[in-house]
């Protein structure tokens, strides 16, 4: 099947590297250079303009999109007006859901099919193939079936779930209609936010794990410092490396994600080459929107998304009016060690 790609970075680059290697007909375009260069290297045919690429595609055009959120709209303005009808468009990336709506509604005055997926996988997904999480009208979404069953992983990737028989049942080969336009990226979106949570709560254990010898440490005796009344509690000299190798073996946590933390300890048992400042692009921020709109408590969520913000300093300023407050209304004075 044929198919463009708008944006070889490192998940659009994998999906195109993918789908070849699949026996798919792939063109790719990017803004840069030298990831265009990268995929004609690889046999690949790659463009230097959206024009280009919508030019070596048979119509009806299939056309994936796989930028920053942000700049998606730019994309898909730049290839409409390069488009005809019942060529499709496809949005990749990280993108809200309700943006999905007005694009799907927008591009269907022009007879252009939309489609939205909700990608994950990561720089993995090469190898392991990508979950997708698909929203869409039903019959467009049935023309990139093929796509999408050739980057899925397929349903040997997990055990089958105790009580399923017989042909797959949708999601377990690894994507899934999840519903009309929006409903991939809206999935996609509480993935990211579960993941956010997951992610906050692995840290913070092994941040407690790492201070599990404070008792060994001589210790302030003064009204400024909450006392450690049972030191001879807190006299272990605990290895996170090891104990994140311990739960990848039949732990009720062991995951993909303990996988990687491993991992990163290994290479840097006190991770040295990290600054401690979290990213957040923007799916944790929109869980939190729906889940007031919705009425749903989200709290683990919803604090470690503000935990993102902290990392980054953004809680800087209230730090020192904390500061500030205790001093002017009891003389207390600042630590001097963190």
């Amino acid at each position: 099947m044929q198919l463009g790609m708008v944006g070889l970075g490192r998940m659009g680059a994998n999906i195109v590297r993918r789908l070849h290697e699949q026996g798919h007909i792939c063109v790719g375009y990017d803004r840069d250079p030298t990831a265009v260069a990268a995929l004609r290297a690889e046999g690949i045919t790659a463009t230097d303009s959206t024009a280009e690429l919508v030019e070596a595609l048979d119509a009806p055009r299939n056309i994936w999109v796989m930028v920053p959120a942000a700049l998606v709209d730019r994309v898909i303005d730049e290839l409409t007006p390069l488009l005809g009808p019942g060529d499709l468009i496809v949005d990749g990336g990280n993108s809200r859901w309700a943006d999905d709506l007005a694009r799907a509604a927008r591009l269907q005055t022009q007879d252009i099919h939309y489609i939205d997926v909700g990608t994950s996988g990561g720089v993995f997904g090469l190898e392991r193939g990508f979950c997708l999480m698909v929203g869409g009208e039903t019959e467009a979404v049935g023309r990139l079936e093929p796509v999408f069953a050739s980057l899925a992983p397929g349903i040997d990737a997990a055990d089958r779930t105790i009580g399923r028989h017989g042909p797959p049942e949708p999601g377990e080969v690894g994507w899934l209609h999840c519903g009309p336009a929006g409903a991939g990226h809206f999935v996609k979106m509480v993935h990211n936010g579960i993941e956010y949570g997951m992610m906050a709560a692995l840290a913070e254990g092994l941040a407690i794990l790492d201070q599990a010898d404070l008792g060994r440490d001589d210790h302030r005796h003064d009204a400024e410092t909450a006392p450690l009344v049972h030191p001879e509690r807190y006299r272990y000299q605990l290895d996170p490396a090891a104990i994140t190798e311990l739960w990848r073996r039949g732990s009720v946590i062991s995951s993909w994600l303990v996988d990687l933390t491993a991992k990163a300890l290994a290479a840097d048992p006190d991770l040295e080459a990290f600054e401690g400042r979290v990213a957040d692009s923007g799916e944790g921020r929109w869980t939190v929107e729906a889940a007031v709109d919705l009425g749903v408590p989200a709290h683990i969520i919803t604090a470690s998304l503000y935990q993102r913000f902290a990392s980054r300093g953004r809680a800087d300023f209230a730090d020192r009016a904390l500061s500030a407050m205790r001093r002017e209304f009891g003389g207390h004075q600042e630590p001097t060690e963190p």
